[in-house]
């Protein structure tokens, strides 16, 4: 005779005793990498090396500190639109102690051509205050000092230690996130993803320089609506599905380009 039981046993019984588990396992997170073999990031950056030997930042500064308060004030801004307004700015305080003595009103009037002028007033007087206060009137060599300061995150303190100070330091605007996933060089979706990953497979010899080869090269070349794939010199090696070439541009200081042919050169690829 059956048991009238049996059929009860089997319902309540534990999963994993007689019956699978239909719970799904976890997916994986998948692991960024770049799509660029060592060899070929080495060669990456050895052409932007020749290419800009000596890359220098656009925002106009004369110390650590004025560079600082550049920085903060890029935010939303152009660095064009800046030096504009910091000029006269910094020619009058290009200490804290100096600029605090202006004090924000001074300050916003400034700088009332930038975006957001009267917050970045407030945390340009606020952060001279906090580096009298906290550091001697000096601009620490410190990320994590920076990055307490009012108005400064970890872009902005990744700046300064790499312009001010030599660190090897990778600063990652809106042209390296983009040239980051674009390529391939180092997918992310995070300013701080790709960051990590470029930092990783960067070779050290050329990580004093990167953060600025990268960032000209996309504010001029590997532009955010179009890239101009014509004047990239890594053509041949980059792995972009948007890439209209695969002839690089000639390998030469920019320096030595005629700016005559290259306006030419423009006029034709329009």
């Amino acid at each position: 005779m059956k048991n009238p039981k049996t059929k009860d046993v089997a319902r309540t019984a534990p999963a994993g005793l007689g019956q699978a588990s239909k719970a799904k396992p976890k997916p994986r997170t998948a692991r960024r990498r770049s799509l660029y073999s060592s060899d070929e990031i080495r060669e990456i950056f050895r052409r932007f090396a020749v290419q800009r030997p000596e890359p220098k930042g656009e925002l106009e500064h004369v110390n650590a500190f004025t560079l600082l308060v550049a920085v903060v004030l890029s935010a939303q801004a152009t660095d064009a639109g800046v030096n504009k307004a910091t000029r006269a700015l910094f020619a009058i305080a290009d200490t804290p102690r100096k600029m605090l003595a202006l004090g924000e009103e001074t300050v916003g009037q400034h700088i009332r051509t930038i975006g957001l002028w009267r917050n970045k007033a407030k945390n340009v007087i606020a952060l001279s205050e906090a580096l009298i206060r906290d550091h001697g009137g000096e601009v620490p060599d410190d990320r994590d000092l920076l990055v307490e300061l009012p108005g400064v995150g970890r872009k902005t303190a990744n700046v300064v230690l790499n312009m001010a100070f030599g660190h090897h330091t990778m600063a990652v605007d809106t042209h390296i996130l983009r040239i980051g996933n674009r390529i391939g060089l180092a997918p992310g979706k995070t300013p701080d993803q790709v960051e990590a990953l470029l930092v990783k497979i960067i070779p050290d010899e050329f990580m004093r320089h990167a953060h600025h080869w990268l960032i000209l090269h996309g504010r001029y070349v590997c532009k955010a609506r179009k890239p101009d794939c014509w004047r990239c010199v890594i053509a041949d090696i980059c792995k972009s599905p948007e890439k209209s070439t695969s002839e690089p541009a000639p390998l030469v200081p920019l320096d030595d380009i005629d700016p005559i042919e290259v306006a030419e050169a423009e006029v034709a690829a329009q």
